[in-house]
Order: C-alpha cells, then sequence, then structure tokens
C-alpha cells in the first residue's frame, strides 16, 4: 500500500498507484463536513463581522470560487483585508486558520488509517480460500517503492524462489530502533492534542459506512461540533517554556496511548503472514522491533539536560511502565479464574506459590480464602505485590537522585534475604513465563498473557534506550582541563592526533585511576565527567539496557571515540583489561568532510585491538558489533541537499565494505528529521534507497518530535508505519541489486553533487549578504522565542552566524516564509550543467529514475518541496521584512533563487515526465493544491504581525487608540509576538512541518 496523504504532507512522497487517487476523493467527499463545522464554529465563537471578514479571507484564497480573478489582485484584497484588523482580529485569524488545518490533518489521518485497513481485506479474504492476492503486473520486488505489507513482502519473497533458510536467518538478525527526540519538539500542546484525539474519534464515528439512526448522526455531529468549540477557547501556545520532563511527558505520551498495545499486533501480523508464506521458518524475536529515546538524555547544546534529568527521566519511563505492568496484570487476574477442580496446575506454578507464601504472609492471609482453588489468580496477587513494591522502590529512587548510594534506600525484605520488589524484569518474566507454561502444559493458551509477555520482552521496565548524545569538544577540553591539573608535560589541547591517540591508548591500558577526587573542575568539565557517574549508578540500578549508547556528536577522529572510552573508564563503565564495556560509543559524522574521512576513522579504530576488543558481540556468528551514526541534519545545511544525500550514500557503502572487511557488524543509526531537508521523507522509499547490502536485517533511524502525531496518534497509523519499515529492512536485505555499484552513475552523482554543493555554498556560505536576509525576511528571531522546546535555536548564545544556528531553526524559518530553500536549492543547476554539456543525460537521468531507488527518491522528495514553494508570498516576505537600504541587495538575493526555483522544476518536470508537480499523483496534488491556496493569508497576516512587532522594538511602545488610522496604532510588544506566534503554529499545522 503507498504512502497517502498525510504522511506525503510532511514531505513524503507516495507511491504511483491508485490508492492516493481515492484518499483524494474522499478528502473532497468529507472536506464539507470539516468545512461546514469549521464555519459554524466561528459564527458561534466570533462576532458577526469579525466571522464574516474571516470567512471572506478563506474565500479569497480558493482560486475555484473566484476563477478568473488575477493572482495580483487576489494577494491585494487578502493585504487589504488584514490592513484592516485591529489586533484582536488579527490573533482570530491566525487561530482560525490553524484550527482549519489542524482539522485537516485529523480528516487526512483518519483516511490514512481507513486506506490501511482497506489494503488488509483482500489479503485476508484470499487466505480464507487458499489463495495469494497477487498482482501479476506489480513491479520487481529490487525496484518497488510503494510500501508493502507483511503478507505481500513475504509472498513476493516465496515466488522469487528466496530460500527459507536465508529468509530464517534474516529474520533471527532483525534489530530494529526507532529513536525518539524532541526536537523539532511538537508546535502543538498536549492538552491541544487530547482535543484532537477526541474529535478524531467523533469524525470516525460519524463518517462511518454503517447504518446509523438520524438521531445518532444528529447527536455526534452535534458532540463535535461542541468540542471543536472547546478547543476554540483553549489556548494553542504554551505559557511558559516547557521543561526537558515536559517534553519527556509529552513523547512518553505515545507509548502509553498507542505504542504499548500496538507493538504485540506487529508481531502476531508478521508471525501470521510469515506463517502463510514460509511455514517451517521461525519467526523473530519478540523484540525484534524495539524503542531508544533522546528526550531526557540528549544534552548536546542543550545546558538544560543535566544529569538529575537523565536519571528522572529514568525513573518516570519505569513508573509508566510499572503502571501499565499492573493494570495488565489486573486485567489478568480477572480473567485466569481457572480452579484446580477442573484443572490441572504445573507442579512448578505450585512450588513458586508455596515460596510466595512464606514470602508475602501478609498477602497469603489476605487473598488465600478467595483463591484457595485458583492458582492462577492467586500467583497473580503475589505478582501484583511485587509490582506495586517495585513502584514504591522507583518512586524513592527519583527522589533520591542519582548521587545517592547503592543501598542508600534499604531493600524492602528480611535482612540478608532476597529483596520482595523485582529487582530486575527477567524475575518478572520468569514469573509470567511459569503461568503461560503451566497453561500450556494443560493444552491452554491466553492471548492476554501471551500478548503481555511481548510486551514486557519489548519495553523492560525501562520502556526505551536512553541514548546520551554529547559534542566532542566537551569531551576534548574536559581530558585537556584534566591533564593541565595533571601537570603533563605536553597538554591534551595542545598533543596533535597521532599523540592523543597514543596517550589515550596507554591510559586506557593502566589500571591506575586518572581523575583525582576532591577537585574542583569548571562547570562544563564536571558535569561531562559527572554523565558518565551517571550512567554508571544508572546501569547499576536498572540494567544496562536503560542507557548504553552514547552519541558523540562532530566526530571528526579516532581520539573523539577514544576520549569517551577513557572517561567512562574512570567511571566503571568500561574495563579494557578484562575487555568488557557496558558502553556503546557511537560516533556521528555529520559534516560532508567529515562523512568522507569516516571510512578511515573507522579503519584506525577496527584495527586498534583494545578498541575492537571492547565492542559488544552480536548474532549467530558472535561478530563485534559497531553503531554508527549518519547526521543529515548539519551536512544539508553545510552543503545542500544533493551533496548532502550523496555523500551520506557513499559513506554508507564504504563503511559497510569496510566492516565486511574487517568482520565487525554495522549498525547504521540514520539521524533524519521531519522535513526533507534534514533527511525526512517516507520511511520505506528512504530505507530501499539505502545502497544494497548494507542493512543485513539491523537498521537505527531517529522519529523526530514534529512527525510523532502524524505517525503514532492512532493504532492503526503506528501500525502501518511500523510494518512498512520492518517490510523495507527485509525487502532491502534480502533482494540486493547491483544499481549502486554502476561506475558511470557514480561519476555522474559525483558530479551533480560537487556542482550542487558548489552552487548551494556560493549562496549561503559566500554572499556576505545572506545572514542578513534570512534574519530579516524569515521569522527565525521569533521562532527563537516561541515556547515550544527547551533546546536554544543557537549552539553559542549571543552568536548570530549560520555556523552557530541549529539545522531546525534553519529549515524553520525557511518552510515558514515559503522558500523551503535548503530541501531544493543547488539540484537546478547540477542538472543544467550536466544536460547542458551532453544533452543525452537528459535520457540518462530518466532511467535512473526508473530504475535507481536512492535517485528515484532524490527527485521525488524534490519534487514534494517545489510544490510547496510559494515564491510570490516569500517576495512579500522580502519587500515588507527587508529593510529599506538592503533592498538591492535581497533582491539579488531573491534573483538567484528564483532563477534556480524555475531552472530546478523545469528539470523535474522533464525528468519524471509529467505535465505539473506531483503530477503522477493526483490525490497527493489535491491536498497540496488545497494548503497551498488555503494558507496564503497566514503568510500575508504573519508577514504585517512581524511588521508591526519588529517596527515596535525600534520605538517606545504607545497604547492603542480606538478608531485611530493604521498607520498610528502601536501594540505592546508582548501582544505583537503572542500574535506573530499564532500565525507560526497555523502555517506550522498548515505546512505539516516545523524544522
Amino acid at each position: 500500500m503507498p504512502e497517502s496523504t498525510a504522511h506525503a504532507l510532511q514531505g513524503e512522497q507516495p507511491g504511483e498507484s491508485g490508492v492516493t487517487v481515492g484518499a483524494g476523493r474522499l478528502l473532497q467527499n468529507r472536506l464539507v463536513l470539516v468545512e461546514d463545522l469549521w464555519q459554524t464554529v466561528l459564527r458561534s465563537e466570533c462576532p458577526p463581522e469579525q466571522s464574516a471578514r474571516l470567512l471572506r479571507l478563506k474565500q479569497l484564497s480558493d482560486p475555484v470560487a473566484l476563477e478568473g480573478r488575477d493572482g495580483d489582485s487576489t494577494s491585494e484584497a487578502i493585504v487589504e483585508l488584514i490592513r484592516a484588523m485591529d489586533l484582536s482580529e488579527a490573533i482570530a485569524a491566525a487561530r482560525a486558520f490553524s484550527l482549519y488545518f489542524q482539522l485537516i490533518n485529523i480528516l487526512e489521518q483518519r483516511i490514512e488509517e481507513d486506506s490501511y485497513l482497506d489494503s488488509l481485506a483482500p489479503r485476508k479474504s484470499a487466505a480464507d480460500d487458499g489463495r495469494d492476492a497477487f498482482d501479476p503486473f506489480a513491479p520487481p520486488l529490487a525496484s518497488q517503492t510503494d510500501p508493502a505489507t507483511f503478507g505481500e513482502v513475504f509472498e513476493r519473497l516465496r515466488r522469487m524462489n528466496v530460500p527459507p533458510a536465508q529468509v530464517e536467518a534474516l529474520l533471527q538478525e532483525l534489530d530494529i530502533r526507532l529513536v525518539f527526540t524532541a526536537h523539532p519538539t511538537e508546535i502543538v500542546r498536549h492538552t491541544v492534542r487530547h482535543k484532537q484525539r477526541r474529535v478524531a474519534n467523533l469524525l470516525q464515528q460519524l463518517q462511518s459506512d454503517s447504518p446509523m439512526a438520524h438521531q445518532v448522526k444528529d447527536d455526534l455531529r452535534q458532540q463535535l461540533e461542541e468540542e471543536i468549540r472547546l478547543w476554540w477557547r483553549t489556548d494553542e501556545l504554551h505559557q511558559f517554556k516547557p521543561t526537558v520532563l515536559d517534553e519527556v511527558d509529552s513523547t512518553l505520551h505515545y507509548f502509553q496511548q498507542v505504542l504499548f498495545d500496538a507493538m504485540p499486533q506487529l508481531r502476531r501480523r508478521l508471525t501470521s503472514s510469515l506463517h502463510r508464506h514460509y511455514p517451517d521458518v521461525q519467526v523473530p524475536q519478540a523484540s525484534f522491533c524495539t524503542f531508544g529515546s533522546w528526550v531526557g538524555s540528549d544534552r548536546d547544546g542543550n545546558p538544560s539536560v543535566t544529569t538529575d534529568i537523565t536519571w528522572r527521566t529514568a525513573c518516570y519511563q519505569r513508573q509508566l511502565m510499572l503502571e501499565l505492568y499492573i493494570s495488565s496484570v489486573q486485567a489478568l487476574r480477572n480473567q485466569l479464574s481457572i480452579s484446580m477442580q477442573w484443572s490441572q496446575v504445573a507442579p512448578a506454578l505450585l512450588e513458586s506459590l508455596e515460596m510466595d507464601r512464606l514470602r508475602f504472609p501478609e498477602i497469603y492471609e489476605r487473598r488465600a480464602a478467595r483463591y484457595r482453588l485458583e492458582p492462577y489468580r492467586l500467583k497473580l496477587s503475589y505478582i501484583l505485590e511485587r509490582l506495586e513494591r517495585t513502584l514504591k522502590r522507583n518512586d524513592q529512587l527519583s527522589d533520591a537522585g542519582w548521587k545517592s548510594p547503592k543501598d542508600a534506600i534499604p531493600t524492602d525484605g528480611p535482612p540478608g534475604s532476597e529483596a520482595l520488589h523485582y529487582t530486575s524484569v527477567d524475575q518478572f518474566r520468569n514469573d509470567l513465563e511459569l503461568i503461560r507454561n503451566s497453561l500450556i502444559g494443560t493444552e491452554l493458551t491466553c492471548e492476554q498473557l501471551d500478548t503481555l509477555l511481548h510486551q514486557v520482552h519489548i519495553f523492560g521496565f525501562s520502556l526505551a534506550s536512553l541514548d546520551i548524545r554529547q559534542e566532542s569538544t566537551r569531551h576534548s577540553d574536559a581530558i585537556d582541563e584534566l591533564t593541565r591539573f595533571l601537570e603533563l608535560p605536553q597538554p591534551y589541547g595542545e598533543m596533535e592526533e597521532s599523540t592523543r591517540v597514543a596517550w589515550l591508548i596507554e591510559e586506557l591500558r593502566t589500571r591506575r585511576p586518572l581523575i583525582p577526587t576532591a577537585v574542583r573542575w569548571s562547570d562544563t568539565t564536571a558535569e561531562t565527567m559527572a554523565v558518565f557517574r551517571m550512567m554508571h549508578r544508572l546501569q547499576e540500578e536498572f540494567g544496562q539496557r536503560i542507557c548504553h549508547s552514547y552519541v558523540i556528536s562532530m566526530s571528526h577522529t579516532a581520539s573523539d571515540l577514544l576520549e569517551v572510552l577513557l572517561l567512562a573508564k574512570e567511571a566503571g563503565l568500561v574495563d579494557p583489561a578484562a575487555r568488557k564495556a557496558s558502553l556503546l560509543v557511537v560516533p556521528l559524522f555529520e559534516t560532508v568532510e567529515d562523512l568522507q574521512r569516516a571510512p578511515a576513522v573507522m579503519d584506525e579504530l577496527f584495527n586498534t585491538p583494545l578498541y575492537r576488543d571492547l565492542l559488544p558481540m552480536v548474532g549467530i556468528q558472535g561478530q563485534p558489533l559497531q553503531e554508527l551514526m549518519l547526521g543529515y541534519s548539519d551536512s544539508n545545511k553545510d552543503s545542500g541537499f544533493l551533496s548532502s544525500n550523496w555523500e551520506i550514500h557513499q559513506a554508507q557503502l564504504a563503511l559497510q565494505e569496510l566492516s565486511s572487511r574487517q568482520g565487525v557488524a554495522l549498525r547504521l543509526f540514520h539521524g533524519r528529521g521531519g522535513s526533507v531537508s534534514r533527511g525526512g521523507g517516507p520511511a520505506y522509499q528512504a530505507i530501499l534507497a539505502q545502497p544494497s547490502g548494507t542493512l543485513q536485517g539491523r537498521i537505527k533511524i531517529t522519529e523526530q518530535g514534529e512527525v510523532l502525531a502524524s505517525k503514532y496518534s492512532l493504532p492503526e497509523l503506528a501500525l502501518y508505519n511500523l510494518e512498512t519499515v520492518t517490510t523495507a529492512v527485509v525487502q532491502n536485505s534480502l533482494v540486493t541489486n547491483q544499481l549502486d555499484a554502476t561506475p558511470s552513475w557514480n561519476q555522474l552523482m559525483s558530479r551533480l553533487s560537487a556542482r550542487s554543493r558548489e552552487h548551494y555554498r556560493a549562496l549561503v556560505h559566500d554572499n556576505p549578504d545572506l545572514v542578513a536576509f534570512f534574519q530579516q525576511v524569515t521569522p527565525i528571531e521569533e521562532i527563537s522565542k516561541l515556547q515550544i522546546s527547551s533546546r536554544p535555536a543557537r549552539r553559542k548564545s549571543g552568536a548570530k552566524d549560520l555556523s552557530s544556528l541549529r539545522a531546525i531553526p534553519w529549515v524553520f524559518g525557511w518552510t515558514q516564509s515559503r522558500f523551503l530553500l535548503p530541501s531544493w536549492f543547488g539540484f537546478g543547476t547540477a542538472l543544467a550543467e550536466e544536460v547542458k554539456a551532453d544533452p543525452d543525460q537528459l535520457d540518462l537521468l530518466r532511467r535512473l529514475h526508473q530504475r535507481w531507488p536512492f535517485f528515484r527518491t532524490l527527485i521525488s522528495k524534490v519534487e514534494m518541496t517545489l510544490s510547496k514553494v510559494d515564491l510570490d508570498l516569500a517576495h512579500h516576505y522580502m519587500n515588507s521584512l527587508g529593510k529599506p537600504e538592503q533592498r538591492e541587495a535581497f533582491e539579488a538575493i531573491f534573483a538567484v533563487i528564483a532563477t534556480e526555483y524555475a531552472l530546478t522544476r523545469k528539470l523535474v518536470l522533464e525528468i519524471t515526465g509529467q505535465p505539473r508537480l506531483l503530477g503522477a499523483d493526483q490525490g497527493l496534488q489535491l491536498s497540496v493544491d488545497l494548503r497551498n491556496r488555503t494558507i496564503v493569508p497566514l503568510g500575508f497576516l504573519q508577514v504585517a504581525l512581524l511588521k508591526r512587532l519588529r517596527d515596535q522594538n525600534r520605538q517606545p511602545p504607545m497604547s492603542e487608540s480606538p478608531g485611530a488610522p493604521e498607520d498610528t496604532r502601536t501594540y505592546s510588544r508582548s501582544e505583537l509576538l503572542r500574535g506573530a506566534l499564532l500565525t507560526l503554529n497555523g502555517i506550522a499545522a498548515g505546512m505539516r512541518n516545523t524544522g
């Protein structure tokens, strides 16, 4: 099944089939209800004159309603209407359009969920009569880009005669890890998310195909209207800057509401499809797909993430899991009412009950009479007691903090005896397995118990593994300060790279401590060292699963990794003498230069016995595992979209060749963002576009905060995303092609990459006016004031250059002003020069688009972002917000951008053979067109508010005089900022992404 409209609007390109056309028709049909509800709420909540103007503003953005009217006059009418608004009405307009887009988003999510469920029906009916729903005209699996379900992939593999042993070998190695992040964080408040879910459920009921009485339909319609009115009266903006723990709470919401129940269903769907097509193949382990999180542990440039915050995050995650397990065990106790009078019970279970009676005499006294002949209920009562004691201890640990010694909180059992709480998840799982084995021994099964066991395998007590991330210079600075304190002949900061590596290896080999106690270090060094001690304490209490990966951003050299190992050794996480490490060091290569250098850096480390011995062993063959992260955001900001994607592609090939030669298993960690310029796009196509042979069943991917709601807010949406990610990994690993090794294609891409990078850097890095252009023409400064993240917009406070600006607000600013420049700039010039030099190259580019998944994915991403660019509106931003004295320089920059846009659009259409952008997908085209035209008033409104705000910042504020002419009105800065931030909310909802 192809990606549907909802995912496509985040820069995700669906497949080319009729499903999205059907989704487009559904959108048209269901849009009538949403439009009517929106208009009804506005008329109810706004004064008549105001609601009339807002509806007129919406009408002006609809070219169908205004057919025959030219665009310039329409824009002038919108500007005039906005200019006549006072601040309160401008804020109402921003809120109204934000509400509209969020309703459309909900509508499209429901359509996507319905489409996914419909796609499962033919498979089921085919299976019922022993047939397979096979499409003989489907493209070869090696070049298929439409997302496939488990049934489709396994069926295609069987028809291709892929041996069962090969399928089983891959499934046993299957290791998919999805890492949730908080940046770019969701711009929508947690409170509003609850209301959106309520609206979504009511819409689903109202638009159901099931027969429904008129009164029921009227009641549902009334409830919907009431819910949206409550939503209208709820503040969209955070009243305070969210803390890291607020972000943790927001992220864990998806686990609690959706993923805890969805994950066992995912494995059941895989198992069912596998048994239908490969009945003798062993199913993968329950934890073939697990989760990680950076929320509360990613400290790169975020001073709010402290050791105490990471400790509390781990405790909070365990609290959530324990509460979910307690609820599940209570439900299980209600279900397993088996009596010993009518069923046998395994001796092992009866023996455990006797031990529990001695351990928990008060539970026995309280429950034995009631459950005297119901052993399963009695056992589950003991399990509940242990879970509740574990939860109580977890609360004590959270309050005590990580600095409290391991024995600071006394155990809850008699002195010298085993603790009465669960000290590990294995103890809990063993108790559940005892019940399951007893049931199986009497030829009984319990799906509810199997589901719980799957959940325990997947989530444990920790829910998600916390990845620590820190920038590389923090470690070198700390070691430099240490060596200066120790008065070494040559301080670490003055050593050459080769000297550093030799010194680090020597220090790693020695057993003597390096860091003296009772020394007052600088704040940053003290915090850097404390992180490793906190990790050791976390693993002591929670086990290694909670926190064992340490990501080093801006990794450049081998010493960057060895520095982390040395600091970890001092904290007890690494023991080189015993060849043991409870820490996995993960380099993050981000810039183009670092990506090109990565194979040489890793080769040096793999040839260092001490480093290699500390890698964990995985798989049936027992290979050392190296996890390695590739950064999309900074490489794009550094060199542009095309160059970034090609360099990452090349780096993967080189790293996989290196790891195969060295006998090392490689797990690639893709730091993908939500937007195309930061690696975003449909996960299925992105995975298939990875070089053949580089995955081998292992992948790790970031799931950015801005896309969590669109992927995981509804159960079937979550299952669809998880299923297609898994099938893509299976497909990429088992169906290989040699297209990535075609020399002439690689040479072509290298030329395109180099020329694209040159053109991009000439504008972004070499033009002296670009920084001023970006700061004035986009809402970047206002974005930095938006209360959506605990992380600063810049790595260094006070700096105003591009190097200090994070990739997320860089993309956010260009997106809000409708340039979307990081997603496409440089692509057209590179293509044009190649075709100009040899016109026959256009035919080659068309063949590449048809046959090569990597190139096809590139084109589809560029096509998507080009379809969302609005240079007329972008020019309005420039004219209205740019300073007069820089008008000439800004016009020159805009001319370069406009020329590149026209060139890129022309060549993309020539390559795809379509008359207009997204021409191969009418459903997606309809949805993008709807958003593009409806978002226009919000852009004009944002410009007007930003202009007032910035003018206000240049003069003392004055009170507004009622009835005063527009040019004499002034407003308080806080009110103007609030209005501007509301437009940011609305445009983000309309564009379906922030950064």
